[in-house]
């Protein structure tokens, strides 16, 4: 059984709206749903909304109403077969009427999993697979990786001069990238669930660590802040202890205790944003799944590199990476690539 055009298309607007809801739905996945009538129009469309609300499955069939009966639903996710803050949504497809559900990828949280076998027993059509990789490599990735893992998706994002240099030689390293790439930076902080430094970055540079529009202006909704400190560093007048968000210290310096704290939280996916030390941490214990680097047209010769010491001691021991894309972004030059070592923790 395959998707008909109109369901293919369907499932294009299912993946956009799942889009226009990353890092507002943690725990929960990023989902989206659009309910056609049985004719093949469009009846109904939604998206998860945040913990405690409506799933996207939900929200799509109260938008279409009456329409949805001898319909068909599409989704980017298998639809939930359990009850929790709110109640499975294969049963609310089966009082809406649905005759049809299409769906991207299967759900692999053992708790919710099932629904496609309870559509299939109360006489609906299921159809699996559905765009899968588009769907897993995009608004549902971390969750995905959260729920497979046991951790959060980390991100890590820095600027660097075409040298590799996040600093100058005296460590000041404000403006290193363009203001369109700062924007961008800001953008990738919306839709993150935190946003994590080290003491080190804090003493260094005081940063508040919100997210703020083209306007400087603070969004309304910030990532948690926060800030690994073994050693009680930071003092009580740092920016990232201001009222501008919530801030959480962890008293450790090791990424897998870090992360399993912030996984309890609710915390799906993270962005990396400390300095090499930090970071080397983060790669010597494999925790980063995604690296988002801004380089700038510029050379320094001295300053700190953007790693440090991440156990790597011969070139055949180096982190390989997979580059996902390349772009410019005002004068900078943007790189999105993954080690390849994520692909296989998803796999194990």
């Amino acid at each position: 059984m395959t998707a008909t055009e109109a369901e293919q298309a369907a499932m294009h607007r299912a993946l956009a709206l799942a889009d226009t809801v990353r890092g507002h739905t943690s725990p929960n996945p990023a989902v989206g749903a659009v309910v056609l009538a049985p004719d093949g129009t469009l009846a109904g469309e939604g998206a998860t909304a945040p913990a405690g609300g409506a799933h996207a499955e939900v929200a799509a069939l109260a938008a279409a109403g009456d329409a949805a009966r001898g319909g068909t639903a599409v989704v980017t996710l298998e639809p939930c077969a359990h009850t929790g803050r709110t109640g499975p949504c294969t049963e609310a497809l089966v009082a809406a009427g649905i005759t049809r559900v299409v769906y991207a990828v299967d759900d692999p949280n053992p708790e919710a999993a099932g629904g496609a076998t309870v559509l299939r027993e109360r006489g609906i059509d299921v159809v699996a697979g559905v765009e899968e990789h588009a769907a897993a490599s995009g608004a549902l990735r971390p969750w995905l990786h959260a729920t497979r893992t046991g951790r959060p998706f980390v991100t890590w994002k820095y600027a660097a001069t075409l040298d590799g240099r996040v600093a100058a030689a005296d460590w000041s390293a404000r403006w290193i990238s363009s203001a369109a790439s700062r924007e961008d930076a800001h953008a990738l902080r919306a839709v993150v669930d935190a946003i994590v430094v080290g003491s080190g970055t804090v003493l260094t540079d005081d940063p508040q660590l919100t997210v703020r529009g083209g306007d400087q202006i603070p969004a309304l909704r910030q990532p948690l802040r926060v800030v690994l400190d073994r050693r009680h560093r930071i003092p009580d007048d740092a920016r990232v202890l201001d009222d501008a968000a919530e801030t959480l210290v962890l008293d450790t310096a090791v990424p897998r205790f870090a992360l399993k704290a912030l996984h309890d939280r609710g915390v799906r996916q993270v962005l990396l944003e400390g300095g090499p030390t930090l970071a080397g941490a983060f790669v010597e214990a494999r925790c980063v799944d995604e690296v988002i680097v801004y380089l700038a047209p510029t050379l320094l010769g001295a300053g700190p590199a953007a790693l440090g010491d991440a156990g790597i001691g011969t070139l055949a021991e180096a982190a390989a990476l997979d580059i996902e894309s390349v772009s410019r972004i005002g004068d900078d030059i943007k790189v999105v690539a993954r080690p390849r070592w994520a692909e296989q923790a998803m796999e194990d």
